[in-house]
């Protein structure tokens, strides 16, 4: 356990004017890359016990953010999207939450709210509408397919679709979905933490479906990222710049938590 860097996210916790990384109003997505979520996700990948009291107490928090038929409302004011109740929902999986039966509510409504092509598409459109808005946003996408690789609420088969629409972005490398999600430049870098739609992040959660473990799309960007390894070692080559301080996420150094999570990808292929 790195207690240094969690030292480092804890003393971020009032950053917002009031505790827990976030606003008197609690609107617990706000503050990137130091948002509620994100931070307690942070102190998790570093070994914090996900029963320490500051972490259920971000529990209770989203769990007060929780509203039918199975959303979370991260915001007071706006309206409500699945990238918003996916990752509420897969902290408080990590939290040790996942038992419980507003966690179950969630899960069926998120399969029940699936859009047309098999992954999760959000009526927002700041760029404006057209044919590209047309498909699922790929990183609400993959955030669900991490969300249910955790829960084991579904079996693996019934999200064959959501894992052939990602295969086919890579293909195509489009910018698709209402956020214009493409595969360009930025995707290929090595990403740590796991933030945002890129490379290693795309083919950590993709390796845990068997479809795609067996696809030769998937095998290609693995190679491509196994390129950028070192003696099998992950070097972060992106690292949004308020976390440079933080020693678990150097930029073009070698990352141990980053290499734990290549090696499960490793893993996987391996079954």
């Amino acid at each position: 356990m790195n207690k240094a860097d969690i030292q480092t996210i804890l003393d971020h916790r009032y950053d917002q004017g009031w505790d827990y990384w976030t606003t008197e109003d609690k609107r617990l997505g706000k503050g990137a890359p130091f948002s509620c979520l994100e931070s307690a996700e942070y102190l998790l990948e570093l070994g914090m016990d996900p029963q320490e009291e500051i972490l259920q107490k971000v529990a209770e928090l989203l769990w007060e953010c929780w509203r039918e038929p199975g959303e979370f409302k991260l915001y007071p004011k706006g309206a409500v999207f699945p990238c918003q109740t996916i990752p509420a929902a897969t902290l408080l999986v990590r939290l040790g939450h996942g038992d419980d039966p507003r966690m179950k509510q969630t899960m069926e409504h998120l399969l029940a709210t699936r859009y047309e092509d098999g992954g999760w598409w959000c009526k927002k459109f700041y760029f404006g509408k057209g044919p590209e808005t047309e498909f699922s946003n790929p990183l609400p996408t993959l955030n669900a397919l991490e969300l249910f690789r955790r829960t084991n609420f579904v079996e693996e088969s019934e999200l064959d679709e959501a894992v052939e629409f990602l295969l086919n972005h890579w293909e195509t490398k489009l910018p698709i979905g209402p956020c214009h999600y493409g595969i360009g430049t930025l995707f290929m870098q090595v990403e740590y933490p796991f933030r945002g739609y890129d490379l290693f992040y795309y083919l950590y959660v993709l390796s845990f479906y068997e479809k795609a473990r067996n696809d030769p799309r998937f095998m290609e960007a693995f190679g491509a990222l196994m390129e950028k390894t070192v003696e099998d070692k992950v070097i972060v080559e992106r690292v949004v710049p308020k976390l440079r301080k933080l020693s678990f996420c150097k930029k073009d150094q070698v990352s141990d938590l980053a290499t734990d999570r290549y090696q499960e990808i490793v893993a996987n292929l391996a079954k």
